[in-house]
């Protein structure tokens, strides 16, 4: 199971990548050492970047907080399509009892 990391941290490592990347041969040699040091694996840590280029609009893709606002839409809009479905079947038993023939 992997582990959570706190927003301070991720903040960090993205901050310490983002501002010793000239230091390496390449981006992803800059990753490496920063996840070694904080103890993270280098694909979390990419993917860390990668997120903070998309939220600071440097990058094409779906921001954090889009996607949180979609997540929220969705959970809505089930939760709506529930009530109708429920609200539908009340309505049908509701006039299956007021009709007189049914009696």
């Amino acid at each position: 199971m992997p582990a959570k990391y706190d927003e301070a941290t991720r903040a960090k490592a993205v901050r310490l990548v983002v501002d010793h990347r000239d230091d390496y041969d390449s981006e992803w040699a800059a990753m490496k050492a920063v996840s070694a040091r904080l103890g993270m694996t280098t694909e979390t840590l990419r993917k860390w970047v990668r997120k903070a280029e998309v939220d600071a609009g440097e990058a094409d893709g779906v921001t954090t907080e889009s996607a949180r606002q979609i997540r929220e839409l969705k959970r809505k809009n089930a939760e709506l399509e529930q009530t109708i479905e429920i609200l539908k079947a009340a309505a049908s038993f509701f006039a299956r009892e007021s009709d007189p023939r049914h009696r």
